[in-house]
């Protein structure tokens, strides 16, 4: 791994260790053995290098990671020295804060997560619309509006960076009422662009909406979660890979949808309350 990766990794979870420690910087480092300058310095990122051998000793033993985790040569946190299966199977039920992918999401604060959806981004849906598609896929609206709320709370906190890229013509397909969206009437598509619209407004930058050309570019769904892990959307269920260069390939093709976007993160709001006329022109012809 390059010198600079090392470091960004061990910084990203060095933060991780002191946010789930609930000490504050002062009481981590005299915890580990270090000066609380030696500690800034450690998560300013000014700086590749990485501390000394008895101080990485310390932290890993102080929080009960390893070592190899601690360094972002595994993506096991435990002591054993076991090797992880590199993906895992994980269903995807149940009310979103007692799932696996909101805890997922709450160990990725501070770092950028990167989403592709099977739609519409989950956390810009209307209650109408989450109601409607809940009836069409049998999952329980309870529970799609609980993760709605939850994503949206997430998107708010200072720390998020999140980008979220799709193809353009799922938002044009619901606009005209076509697809799984044909029986979803046109007032409510118009207060769905609508709502997204201000969300958009709402919620950035720290949210961003990238659109490409789907005629040029095809990706399934799925979440990148920092470096740590990616979870591909498989229907009822997330293949979870955990090993870091599975991770690090969906993370470029997620950069080159990014690169391919037809429609940045500052216009995404306008191209919205723009397609706001397509169900109107749809319905008179």
């Amino acid at each position: 791994m390059d010198k600079r990766d090392l470091s960004s990794v061990f910084r990203e979870r060095l933060k991780m260790v002191i946010r789930r420690s609930d000490l504050n910087q002062s009481a981590f480092a005299q915890a580990v053995g270090i000066d609380r300058s030696a500690l800034s310095q450690l998560l300013s990122g000014a700086t590749t290098r990485l501390p000394r051998a008895e101080t990485l000793l310390n932290i890993a033993s102080e929080n009960k990671v390893s070592l190899d985790w601690l360094l972002g040569l595994s993506q096991d946190e435990g002591l054993t020295g076991e090797i992880r299966a590199s993906f895992e199977l994980e269903e995807a039920v149940g009310g979103f804060d007692r799932t696996l992918l909101a805890r997922w999401h709450a160990e990725a604060g501070g770092t950028k997560i990167r989403y592709v959806p099977a739609g519409i981004p989950d956390l810009l849906r209307t209650d109408e619309l989450i109601e409607y598609e809940a009836g069409i896929t049998n999952k329980s609206p309870e529970s799609q509006a609980d993760e709605t709320r939850y994503r949206i709370d997430y998107s708010r906190r200072p720390e998020t960076d999140m980008e979220v890229c799709m193809p353009l013509h799922v938002l044009e397909i619901f606009a005209r009422g076509l697809g799984i969206w044909s029986d979803f009437p046109a007032a409510a598509r118009v207060e769905q662009l609508t709502h997204m619209a201000r969300l958009l407004d709402d919620l950035y930058p720290t949210f961003r909406l990238y659109l490409y050309d789907g005629r040029l570019r095809y990706s399934l769904p799925y979440t990148i979660f920092g470096s740590i892990r990616a979870a591909i959307y498989a229907g009822d269920m997330y293949l979870v890979l955990n090993a870091t260069q599975p991770v690090r390939a969906l993370t470029r093709h997620f950069d080159n949808l990014i690169r391919a976007a037809v429609v940045n993160a500052h216009e995404s709001a306008a191209f919205a309350r723009d397609l706001v006329t397509l169900p109107i022109r749809n319905n008179d012809s």
